[in-house]
């Protein structure tokens, strides 16, 4: 049996599955692109950021 055969039994053939399936996809997908937005973010401005010149100034 094909994976499409196997995705379609399972999460698209109820309205209710699908949807939990979306939501939960959209959770992790959102988790994953701000970690990573996050790390790249820090990674650009390292030396620049509060936590790295703080110790300076305390």
């Amino acid at each position: 049996m094909s994976l499409w055969a196997t995705l379609n039994r399972t999460v698209f053939k109820r309205t209710s599955t699908f949807a939990l399936a979306v939501a939960s996809g959209t959770f992790f997908f959102e988790r994953t692109f701000d970690v990573a937005s996050q790390a790249i973010f820090e990674h650009i401005n390292k030396g620049k950021l509060w936590k790295d010149i703080k110790h300076k100034y305390e």
